[in-house]
């Protein structure tokens, strides 16, 4: 990542936190703490933020922006890339001509775009990221939902009970987690859960996209148990147990090979 796009994300976090440690940002950014203690030095010396002791914390007085509790699209990019890649390639490959899909926000589902230019689609997305990339590069039809935009996660999202999402109907919802096992599929915040159950509600199948590493791994809420999950995309690293446990549960799992990232 880029240092300009890395201090505008310290930035960004701040301006929700307020305050943050160097070891959080660390974690949410994927970078050392020598990298993230260089960068609060240099933007503090600009006077973009102030340095404290153990981290940094924003100039302003209180939040500006909404906080929502989850990763930064331009950095859950680079976790796993390769092996998301075939993942979201698996996942394009179960779409035809004329379907109608819907497409939730995230790393996993937007890399499917590449593999949707040849189709001839409907589809519903949240992510105004994708929604650009397959305009872009495609003649399938796309539609927004109403919202407003959460420019680090590259999704829009609306407070609303009624929008434009519930005259849509997809054959299949296709979206990623940050983590899946016995309690069923996680999120990380209440409202993605209220805008993916919404989207859920209009589709006949849900396909949930998720790499070895999010397998049993457990978040701060559930979106649905393990039974509302038709297909499970996953990779080759997923222990053998745990693949009974979803189909158990009456889920296909598709494997793709794991690649090294």
């Amino acid at each position: 990542m880029l240092e300009k796009h890395r201090q505008q994300l310290i930035k960004d976090i701040l301006d929700q936190q307020q305050f943050a440690s160097v070891r959080s940002l660390t974690e949410q950014l994927n970078a050392s703490e020598a990298t993230i203690r260089r960068d609060i030095t240099k933007m503090a010396k600009r006077g973009e933020i102030n340095k404290i002791r153990g981290g940094a914390e924003s100039v302003n007085g209180e939040p500006l922006k909404k906080h929502l509790l989850s990763s930064p699209f331009i950095i859950d990019k680079e976790k796993r890339a390769k092996t998301k890649r075939l993942i979201a390639q698996r996942a394009a490959e179960l779409c035809e001509d004329g379907d109608s899909i819907i497409i939730n926000g995230g790393t996993s589902t937007y890399m499917m775009g590449e593999f949707l230019t040849t189709k001839q689609l409907n589809i519903l997305t949240n992510s105004f990221v994708l929604a650009n990339y397959i305009t872009e590069n495609s003649d399938s039809q796309v539609s927004l939902p109403g919202g407003e935009i959460y420019r680090e996660q590259g999704i829009i999202l609306s407070s609303y009970e009624k929008d434009s999402i519930e005259y849509y109907h997809g054959t299949l919802m296709f979206m990623g987690t940050p983590g899946i096992g016995k309690f069923g599929v996680m999120e990380s915040d209440p409202l993605l859960i209220r805008s993916e159950q919404k989207l859920k509600k209009q589709t006949d199948k849900l396909v949930i996209l998720a790499d070895s590493s999010k397998i049993g791994k457990r978040s701060n809420f559930i979106l649905c148990p393990l039974n509302e999950v038709d297909i499970l995309i996953t990779d080759s690293k997923v222990e053998p147990d745990v693949i009974t446990l979803f189909e158990s549960q009456g889920i296909q799992v598709i494997l793709v090979e794991a690649e090294d990232d």
